[in-house]
């Protein structure tokens, strides 16, 4: 007779239904496990063997033979030792077959017989619920599997002597909780920095659309100061997207005691961070800093030190919203819809031109430093700020700067506006930022004076069609935090002020080759639509 049971194969944040049948036939002693499995899963042979030992039960001398069902699709992780043992518990006849009718069951065992924790219990809780079948899982992933909430039973055992006791009616398990909400850490206050006032007001608009930003200034003008401040000026996550969150993270094992957690996610790679480590890969295709900054922040210090291969990795994930790990056999995808903040030093020196110290590289340092970060990467970062270095009289003035709080309200209203103005125009995107190109017209349209000012500079700066779109997106959230119903031309002024690139990034002999903005005043964007505006036909 032959013993079924379900588990899951995760692909990505995706749970696959995996059927493992166990059969214990007349024969040598013999254990196969078939079913394309890889090491860990054809280890199981022995973990098995030893936790029915523990337990005081001994593999039958029979032919035992494990199908992982179906055949073809590859079978990853430890998590099948548990099904395995309880369809052998069955064919012994030590646990009735049917107790586990209509169970799925993912755990690894241990030596001693205890059930340890695996990654992914909350995907594969979500998935059993939508197969209207009931979980077992490890105790240590109990708070997190209950919330996939509604009619799902749970059973969460510590070992299998206690799984096996509930299973034959001589104790009883209680149904686990969900593992509440983590108190996020208070993040640092945005009043505590002194000057650059341009770069705050930057910050505040790229947090209210959710637009990606680049932050060029020598050491210690306060970049990476900043951008430790964006979280405390984002709004919390939504149950949708906490629930997208918290299974990324799931599948990354990072869900400490079941807890979720409504901050947005701020991941902070170092430079060396490799390919796999970005955008996710490996043996088993683990979820990289991309996608565990899903619905949140990925902040790239010194982004020109990252290798050219990995900040070009996430150009597809900037404009799709998800990374796709392609293999041989299988194509993994793990959302990734993030905010990307990064900073630069304009030069290897660390402060180029601009700051009146001379560079020791030469003449060519600025460009050919920031030449490592390509123009397609470029081109999908919605505005390039220039910082320049903090005075003396900015740092003996008191700190009477905007709390973050302040800030934080401006953003919210605007992130409300932009929900209510999506609902109501039908169309699906949670900022500004996430538009398509076939919504903009519906909510960005320019006023007259505002579409011919971006017609002007789209001819004058050579933007690209992305480039155009992202300057209404930019404008559209500036008219959001500004109160104003449509778009105007004081709006696209200061997007298309943002978006203007610094000298090092533009070539000089080009057309658009205009003066960056951005000072401790902010007075550039007025002067460049002058600019613009002043150019002949």
């Amino acid at each position: 007779m032959v013993t079924r049971l379900t588990s899951y194969a995760f692909h990505g944040v995706d749970a696959r239904q995996v059927t493992v049948e166990v059969q214990a036939a007349g024969g040598a002693n013999y254990f196969a496990i078939v079913g394309l499995p890889d090491k860990s899963v054809s280890e199981a042979r022995d973990r098995v063997r030893a936790a029915l030992t523990a337990v005081g039960l001994g593999l039958p001398a029979k032919r035992v033979t494990v199908n992982l069902a179906p055949a073809d699709m590859p079978k990853e992780g430890g998590h099948f030792d548990l099904p395995i043992a309880l369809g052998l518990l069955a064919e012994m006849g030590a646990v009735p077959r049917d107790s586990i009718e209509g169970a799925a069951v993912l755990g690894e065992l241990s030596l001693d017989g205890s059930i340890a924790r695996v990654d992914g219990a909350l995907t594969a809780a979500i998935a059993a619920q939508a197969d209207g079948l009931w979980l077992v899982c490890p105790a240590a992933n109990s708070a997190e599997a209950a919330w996939a909430g509604g009619d799902l039973e749970i059973i969460a055992a510590k070992s299998l002597i206690q799984l096996v006791n509930h299973l034959k009616g001589l104790q009883t398990l209680t149904p686990p909780a969900p593992g509440g909400l983590a108190e996020p850490p208070t993040p640092p206050d945005l009043a505590d920095v002194k000057g650059q006032e341009t770069a705050k007001r930057a910050l505040e608009v790229a947090a209210a659309g959710g637009h990606n930003l680049l932050m060029i200034g020598p050491p210690g003008a306060g970049k990476s100061m900043l951008a430790a401040r964006l979280p405390g000026l984002l709004p919390p996550l939504s149950p949708p997207e906490m629930l997208e969150t918290s299974m990324v993270r799931s599948m990354a094992g990072l869900l400490e005691r079941g807890e979720l957690s409504a901050a947005r996610p701020f991941r902070s790679p170092h430079h060396s961070a490799s390919m796999a480590a970005m955008v996710g890969g490996g043996v088993r295709a683990k979820p990289g800093e991309a996608s565990l900054a899903h619905n949140g922040v990925l902040f790239l210090d010194e982004l020109p030190e990252f290798a050219p291969q990995v900040l070009d990795s996430l150009r597809q994930p900037l404009e799709t919203g998800d990374v796709m790990i392609a293999r041989a056999n299988a194509r993994v995808r793990y959302p990734a819809r993030f905010q990307l903040v990064a900073a630069m030093n304009p030069c290897r020196c660390g402060y180029g031109r601009a700051s009146g110290l001379a560079c020791g590289r030469g003449a060519n340092c600025e460009a050919s430093y920031q030449a490592r970060v390509s123009g397609p990467l470029l081109d999908r970062i919605d505005m390039t700020i220039d910082l320049q270095p903090v005075t003396a009289a900015d740092l003996t003035r008191p700190a009477d700067g905007e709390a973050s709080a302040a800030v934080a309200a401006r953003v919210a209203e605007a992130r409300r506006r932009q929900r209510a103005r999506s609902a109501e125009a039908g169309v699906r995107a949670h900022c500004n930022a996430a538009l398509d190109d076939a919504s903009l017209a519906k909510v960005a349209t320019p006023d007259a004076e505002g579409a011919d000012l971006l017609a002007r500079a789209a001819e004058t700066m050579a933007l690209s069609a992305r480039a155009y779109h992202r300057i209404l997106k930019l404008a559209r959230t500036l008219a959001d935090l500004d109160g104003s119903e449509g778009v105007r031309r004081r709006h696209v002024s200061e997007a298309i002020a943002y978006r203007s690139r610094p000298p090092a990034l533009v070539d000089p002999g080009r057309q658009g080759a205009l003066p960056a903005h951005g000072d401790n005043q902010g007075n550039g964007a007025g002067d460049l639509a002058r600019n613009i505006v002043g150019r002949p036909r």
